[in-house]
Parts: C-alpha cells; structure tokens; sequence
C-alpha cells in the first residue's frame, strides 16, 4: 500500500517544499512553512465518487441548474441590488446599505474581540431564516451566548424588527462541507453563517482543516453555493500572528467584501472597517462598545474620543475628522519632554509615524522650534486609527503645546492639511466638519483659509479663524 508523504507548505502564498524552509522562495516571507501531511491516492473509483459527490451537494442547494452562457451587456437587467437590512446601522453602513443577497462576507479579527458576538447579535433580529453552521462551539455554548445578548436584541427588536428568534435562527455543529450542504438542502436558509471557515473540510482535499488547501476548496465550494442560490453567506476568519486573515490570499480575493473588526481586548471600544467592499465604500467604519449583554452601536463617535475635561492640560488638541461620510470630532494628545538616551524616540499610536516624523521635521523647520534632542509621543484618544489628512494641524499644536507647556483654550478646534511648505492646504467637506464642531458647543474652529471660497460663513454658531501657514494657527491659539 501506497504511504502518506510529508511536506511543507507556505501559510503566506502555498508554494510547497519537500523540506522545511525558513525564507520562502516564492513571497518571501520568513517562518511561514507549516507540516502537512498528504494522504496516499484513493483508488479511482472512491475519488471519483467522492468529488462527484462533493459537486451533487454543491449543485443540489443551487436554484440555477442550467450551464453558464455569455450575455450581451444589454440583455443583463441594470439596477441596484436590493438589500438585507441587518437592523444594525453600523454594520449597514460598513457594508453600504446593508447586505447583498447572493454576496459572501468575510470578517476577521484577534481571537475573543467578539466577532462571533457581533455575528449572532445580528442574525438574532433578521427575520429571515439563518443557518449558523459553527465549527468550534456546540449548539448549547451558542444557547448560552445567546441568552445573554437577549437584552440587547430585545432592545434592536423594538426599535424597528419584531422577530421570534426561536423560530427563524437555525444552529449547527459541523466541520464537514458536504454534510453543510444537505442540510442546506433541507432547510433552505436565507442566509448562511460559517463560523469559521478555518475549521470547515471537504474530503475533496486531502489535508486537515486550516489547511491552505482545505480554506480554498471550502471558499470556493461556498462562492459558487452563494451566487448560484443567491443566498449571502457569512465567513468568520482567524488572523495569524503578523494581524492578516489566516490561509490563501486567495481568499480575500474570491470574497465580496472583507470587513476587520479591531480594538483592543483590554478596552471596551471595537473599530468595523471595511478593507475590501464590491458594493460599497471601503472608507466606512462602524464603532461598537463591548459591554456584559454584547456590543453597544456608538452612533456619535465624538463621545468616546473626547475626554470629558481637558481643561489645564497641555499637549492637548481637538480635530475636526471625517472617515467615510461620518464627521467626528478627535482627541490628539502628545507628550514632549528631554530624551533620557541618545537617540530621541518617535512614538504614535493611532497616527501615521513617517507622518508625525514628516510634521516634526516642518514645525522644526518653518516654525523654528528646535525638537531634535526631545522625545515625542503621540496618540489619538479612543483606541481608533485615523487616516485623514485633516489631522496634521493638530497634531502640531499638541506638540507644540506639550513642548512649552501651555494649554490650547477649551472651546477651540481645528482642521487642516500641513504641507512641507508649513503651508495649510484645504481639506474637503468643511461644512460637515464646521457644524460637527458648532453641534457639539464648540466656539472656535481653526481652518484652512482657501476653504473660505464660496462659504456662506453667517451660517454657522461658531467663529472661524483662516489661516495660511501654520505660524498662523499657532499665533491664533497661543498668541
């Protein structure tokens, strides 16, 4: 009889080696190499039954029986798809209105941030029919989860859906694809949940599960399921150690849309971001507060990146900020003082480093402010990462205000891009940030002087200061 063989598969891209390797030859990844066993061949005839059946359970659940053909571009129907409300605006807007019927999702995140959580939390108020296929928890861990998010659905059931969970959520222990797929056909679901695709085989693929191969086959089995029954299917991920979905990249990329849930396990607050989104944007994010009875939807964002008094402290400096199409206000706070080694350290958390270094290196510059020899910290309150550009002028006047020890008055804000120039470019939207800042009692906003083109300024319950240069913002702030 024919043996089983050893070889070493690359977690990153695949590519497979006879021996263990520590630099991979085809990504170039170090330690990726995992063991994976290989089975022996089967004889013809059981392979040939095992794919056959494999692809009549895949076929059997599909509402289109007949073989693909090309269509011209006018025959193909136009409008926008209709969308499932998932009865949760932050994850609505995270997916761009809702969810797609016949999309397959894929959301990932660190171990225990509560993925699975947010996951049962929305199917509990749909009214359509779910299957919750788990590969990790048995039917009764899921019951026990679910009592105690009953509050919190109770809550989403009578601001808008009034469903009976009992009757409509399905749940079912299994790792196995092919016996997924019967009962699939057995209960016909309006929608499928995989938790986690990681722990889900097919004995199509003769590997153990979290495999490369086994997370493709079962992506692609579960695509093909998803646009043929046009029923949307739910993946939950693992990520490995470097913060990246777990398996093939090829599985970010047959999916529709791919959605990381961040935070930190010590802090109560979650970040939804979209990375990958066909039908929607990717610069939506949707934020969440871990509490006892699940996770609470913060709809304005500014609670938690706010401080309640800053009053008296230096290094302190508040941004008007927009991701998506969600103004907020943010928190910049900086720490400047003498560097105890030789070297001075650069720290940011939540802001771009090269950036901060580059926003350093123009207040030295064009400012005058000497900060060679003084260590700087930087962090952005809340536990969320921003990306807008909007920040730079804040970021400089909470280092600046942390180096000569003088605190910004409260009441004041500010936004503003900061070229190499010590220029202040304009940003976008200002008027949302503008009234963002006057809806939240601020009476002073610092802003670019180019955005006062066609702004109707006699409108706004708040006194805008323009500005050109960064000596200017500074001067407005500190006099």
């Amino acid at each position: 009889m024919a043996k089983d063989k050893i070889a070493y598969v690359c977690e990153n891209c695949g590519y497979d080696s006879p021996k263990w390797i520590g630099k991979c030859p085809n990504c170039g990844q170090w330690n990726t190499f995992r063991e994976v066993r290989i089975a022996a061949p089967k004889p013809q005839n059981v392979a040939r039954d095992t794919a056959l059946g494999t692809a009549a359970a895949l076929r059997s659940v599909g509402h289109s029986s007949s073989e693909g053909r090309p269509l011209h571009l006018r025959d193909i129907p136009a409008g926008d798809e209709p969308r499932i409300d998932m009865h949760d605006g932050e994850l609505n807007r995270v997916l761009g209105g809702g969810l797609v019927p016949g999309s397959i999702v894929l959301l990932g995140g660190e171990p225990g941030i509560g993925k699975s959580t947010l996951v049962l939390q929305t199917v509990l108020t749909l009214p359509q029919r779910v299957l919750y296929v788990s590969g990790e928890e048995s039917p009764h861990q899921i019951k026990m989860r679910a009592e105690r998010l009953k509050s919190s659905v109770a809550n989403a059931q009578s601001a808008g859906s009034q469903t009976d969970a009992d009757s409509h959520l399905l749940i079912l222990s299994e790792t196995s694809l092919e016996s997924i797929f019967e009962n699939i056909k057995k209960v016909n679901p309006e929608v499928v949940v995989i938790d986690s695709i990681q722990t889900i085989s097919t004995s199509a693929a003769e590997s153990s599960p979290g495999s490369i191969s086994q997370v493709r086959e079962c992506a692609s089995a579960l695509l093909r399921f998803a646009k043929t029954s046009g029923v949307p299917v739910i993946l939950i991920g693992h990520i490995n150690k470097e913060g990246t979905l777990a398996g093939p990249k090829i599985l970010e990329h047959i999916v529709d849309t791919v959605i990381q849930f961040e935070g930190d396990q010590h802090y109560m607050y979650r970040i939804l971001r979209a990375v990958k989104n066909r039908f929607g944007s990717t610069s939506e994010l949707g934020i969440y507060e871990m509490q006892s009875d699940g996770l609470r939807q913060v709809s304005n964002p500014s609670e938690l990146l706010l401080s309640q008094d800053v009053d008296g402290l230096s290094g302190v400096a508040i941004s008007s900020a927009i991701e998506g199409i969600r103004p907020f206000l943010v928190e910049t706070q900086a720490l400047v003082s003498s560097a105890a080694y030789g070297t001075p350290q650069r720290s940011a958390t939540g802001f771009d480093q090269r950036r901060l270094n580059m926003l350093l290196a123009v207040l030295e510059k064009r400012v005058g402010f000497k900060l060679m020899q003084k260590d700087v910290f930087l962090n952005i309150a809340g536990g969320l990462r921003v990306t807008d550009m909007a920040m730079d002028l804040s970021v400089i006047a909470a280092v600046l205000s942390s180096n000569v020890d003088t605190p910004i008055e409260q009441g004041w804000c500010m936004c503003g891009e900061v070229g190499l120039s010590g220029e202040v470019r304009p940003v976008d939207r200002i008027v949302q940030r503008i009234s963002e800042a006057a809806r939240l009692g601020f009476s002073h906003i610092i802003i670019p002087h180019y955005n006062l083109q066609g702004l109707d300024t006699s409108k706004f319950d708040i006194q805008l200061h323009p500005v050109r240069k960064v000596e200017e913002a500074l001067r407005a702030l500190f006099g």
